[in-house]
């Protein structure tokens, strides 16, 4: 009966320790599921626990029903009997496992329930749900427990992309004291009733001081773990505070080292102090577009993500966009050779638009049509040192075709053309493209919206608003980069009905000689693609200032509305990709660019080669000050009894004890003692040291006789060490100490005669790490315990006399 209460506590400890699992779900479907295999489990245990099955039976059991618990929720529809599975069901569940780990990189959290997700939400809870029954009940180790349902609260904190809720941790917590209070019951228990000292018996439920003491202390611990966190000030984010990839997909979320981080924040103070080299293109492109390595097409109300990238094996070839090559587009052929550095560390190849062929590209990198990007999910896949090369069409898109391509509203896959309803940004698309009738033309208005004239201006430095939504406050202030620029006419085109998404990249950069084009971290830029159906696919318009970024480009079918001389785009006009229509193409990019654009954002906008020597550099330099620490406690400690055995000779007589001829002054008896008591105080600090043994029961005469006789001390330190022991019994027993004498020779006498008979590692340790500080700061340490839990106690005893129990009858 025992074992069974403690089985359904197991269980329910261990659905509270899936509360943290509610922040990743939008509904609850999954502790419905959870709570369904959990409780048989737990019913399954108690069953063989009455049978008195052996602890592998009682595994075994478990196991199975988990096995069958899922057969049952998650059927592959060739079960014997809709119950047992069969070699179907397992290839069934590994399908299901690889659902799991696409919709991780298609979804941000909150996520829906998707069948994928649920299955491995349900599998990993009964597994902890079965371990914690087994530690807690079978193994009588409930502390363990905590363990795997640890585990269960590290799922929402590795993917949640700002902080976890503290409610749901609190119920976990909860969940866990509640199992170790219910197995200290338990025990209590089994050993009958217990009394008190004055003969009162005490209820199972009373706890005894040291529990109620632990219960105590884990209640305080989940509250500093709760309030600590929430004290610190921390970023918040809106919108377009994340756009960029999400989930576990291509790119991640590079925030360490010179990894670009698609999550940049758009909010705050943003500085560029320093410039670093990240790619070397060398292309015979005259005028090179934009290179590109991701894109986010999903908004949430966390903003932009990516959902999963798809595709192919790039040594299996890519398509040629030239097969059906409808009227108004020019496709033109380069070639392109990169050199990644160091600093840029991605999962990704950055490439231009469209690649038709790779060279140089080993190992597991696949290409996603759509979104025109070459990226790996192998571990040892990275772009950081790798130098490949790659053929590519550029397209030139008229004005003329792209109004002959128009499509129906909302057409395209949703995730292109959702938005979050906010009914301020459709009335100002409505008002923006009033008296368009075409899809480009009504792209184009919302695209020479964001110029100079309507109040837009670039900085680095962005604005807050009060509106409560970052879009609105984005098209209020008017103020803001790249990112900000990308996503918000992104939106505006899906809120006039047409797919758009954000892309990541470079601008076209500097150029370094005829054919090379040198990118750094200021070139990183985002701007927005738009859907024109399958024979034009994805047009891109950069919406951002174009004076204010570097190596910025504008074409024929998005000219730059802030242009003093713009250029007519006429029906059958193009203007390629690279060359700006309202400037001369000779003309250097980054003359005139006090402030570069962020771009995408770097995790560290410094040199990765700059910063880590720093801070590994300080925290040597913390380590080396925290070791020497004990040294220079030592050392001061040894300096002040130095100085107080130092007394000056003043007039004495001579006299002689024990063979020992000393200077008897005729200073203070008290100053005499104290000297006495500071040399023997250091020469016992000196033997803990250097590893003598200390017997207290020795007088210090039979103490520095010891050292004699042992041969630790010799020669001229042998008078010394008997002059220490003398003295020191002088100034315990005797009327008159022993006055004078200069002890601190005798002290330095006997400590050099103790270190030359000590080894080398006791040597360097007495000078490192002294143990005779190391033992007194212990002693502090217990001495300090014992006086809390007295304090503890005698408060304990006062808040008792004033506790209601006093006020109840007396129970039998």
């Amino acid at each position: 009966m025992r074992n069974r209460h403690l089985g359904f506590v197991a269980a329910a400890a261990t659905l509270l320790a899936a509360a943290p699992l509610s922040a990743i779900y939008e509904r609850w479907t999954w502790l419905i599921q959870c709570a369904v295999a959990v409780a048989l489990i737990a019913g399954t245990a108690t069953l063989a626990r009455s049978l008195r099955a052996p602890l592998w039976a009682q595994l075994l059991g478990m196991a199975a029903t988990l096995l069958l618990t899922l057969t049952v929720m998650f059927p592959s529809g060739d079960e014997l009997l809709l119950l047992i599975p069969t070699p179907d069901t397992f290839s069934h569940f590994s399908a299901m496992t690889g659902f799991a780990l696409e919709d991780m990189r298609s979804y941000g959290v909150p996520v829906p329930d998707r069948p994928g997700l649920q299955f491995i939400t349900v599998l990993g809870v009964g597994a902890v749900a079965i371990l914690v029954d087994l530690l807690t009940v079978s193994m009588r180790r409930p502390a363990l427990a905590g363990l795997p349902m640890l585990a269960i609260y590290s799922v929402p904190v590795a993917v949640y992309t700002t902080s976890v809720p503290p409610l749901p941790f609190v119920i976990g917590a909860v969940g866990f004291l509640w199992l170790l209070a219910a197995d200290n019951v338990d025990r209590v228990r089994r050993f009958g009733r217990r009394f008190t000292g004055d003969g009162r018996d005490v209820d199972v439920w009373e706890p005894s001081p040291l529990a109620a003491a632990g219960r105590r202390l884990a209640v305080v611990g989940v509250a500093l773990a709760v309030l600590v966190p929430l004290a610190v000030p921390g970023m918040t984010s809106g919108l377009l505070a994340n756009v960029g990839q999400g989930g576990s997909g291509p790119g991640g979320s590079g925030r360490a080292g010179g990894r670009v981080d698609l999550f940049a924040k758009l909010s705050g103070d943003l500085n560029q102090s320093s410039t670093t080299d990240l790619l070397k293109i060398t292309t015979n492109d005259p005028n090179p577009f934009y290179l590109r390595f991701g894109v986010a097409e999903q908004i949430t109300d966390q903003g932009f993500r990516s959902l999963a990238a798809r595709g192919r094996s790039v040594s299996e070839g890519l398509e040629d966009p030239r097969r059906n090559q409808p009227d108004g587009v020019r496709y033109r052929q380069y070639e392109a050779r990169v050199e990644v550095t160091e600093h840029f560390d991605m999962p990704m190849l950055p490439v231009y638009s469209t690649p038709i062929s790779t060279d140089d590209v080993e190992g597991r990198w696949n290409y996603d049509t759509s979104r025109q990007m070459v990226w790996s999910t192998a571990n040892n896949a990275r772009s950081k040192n790798k130098k490949y090369g790659f053929s590519f069409v550029r397209a030139d898109f008229s004005p003329a075709a792209l109004r002959r391509a128009e499509i129906e509203d909302n057409a395209g896959p949703a995730q292109f053309v959702d938005t979050p309803k906010v009914e301020q940004v459709d009335t100002l698309v409505a008002q923006v493209t009033r008296g368009k009738s075409t899809q480009y033309d009504k792209v184009l208005a919302i695209h020479q919206y964001f110029s100079e004239v309507n109040g837009f201006r670039y900085s680095l430095v962005t604005e807050t608003g009060t509106s409560g939504s970052a879009i609105l406050d984005f098209l209020e202030n008017k103020t803001g980069f790249c990112q900000q620029y990308a996503a918000a006419m992104a939106w505006m085109v899906r809120s006039a009905g047409y797919p758009a998404r954000v892309a990541f990249g470079f601008t076209r950069g500097s150029q370094s000689g005829d054919d090379t084009w040198t990118l750094t971290n200021k070139n990183l830029h985002a701007w927005t693609e738009v859907y024109f159906g399958e024979d034009f696919g994805w047009v891109p318009f950069d919406a951002t200032p174009a004076a204010s970024v570097l190596g910025a480009t504008r074409s024929a079918w998005a000219p730059d509305p802030d242009a003093t001389d713009e250029v007519e785009a006429t029906p059958g006009a193009t203007t390629a990709p690279g060359a700006d229509p309202t400037t001369n193409p000779n003309t250097p990019q980054d003359e005139g660019n006090d402030q570069a654009d962020l771009g995408a954002g770097v995790g560290d906008t410094t040199p990765t080669a700059t910063t880590w020597p720093l801070y590994t550099i300080a925290s040597i330099l913390v380590v080396l000050l925290l070791l020497a620490v004990p040294a220079l406690r030592r050392r001061l400690l040894r300096r002040s009894r130095f100085r107080a055995a130092s007394a000056p000779a003043a007039p004495a007589v001579a006299a002689a004890s024990g063979g020992v001829t000393v200077e008897v002054d005729v200073a203070s008896a008290g100053r005499a003692r104290e000297d006495a008591h500071a040399a023997w105080a250091e020469l016992l600090d000196t033997m803990v040291d250097f590893r003598v043994p200390i017997d207290p029961t020795e007088t210090p005469r039979a103490t520095a006789d010891r050292l004699v006789t042992a041969g630790l001390v010799s020669g001229p330190a042998t008078d010394s060490a008997r002059l220490l022991g003398q003295a020191e019994e002088r100034a315990r027993y005797a009327r008159q100490p022993l006055q004078g004498g200069r002890l601190s020779d005798s002290l330095r006498a006997v400590r050099r005669a103790i270190a030359s008979q000590a080894g080398r590692r006791t040597r360097l340790t007495a000078a490192i790490l002294p143990p005779s500080v190391l033992l007194r700061w212990r002693l502090a340490i217990v001495e300090a315990s014992i006086r809390t839990v007295s304090v503890a106690g005698s408060i304990r005893e006062l808040f008792a006399r004033w506790s209601p129990r006093r006020l109840l009858p007396n129970r039998r």
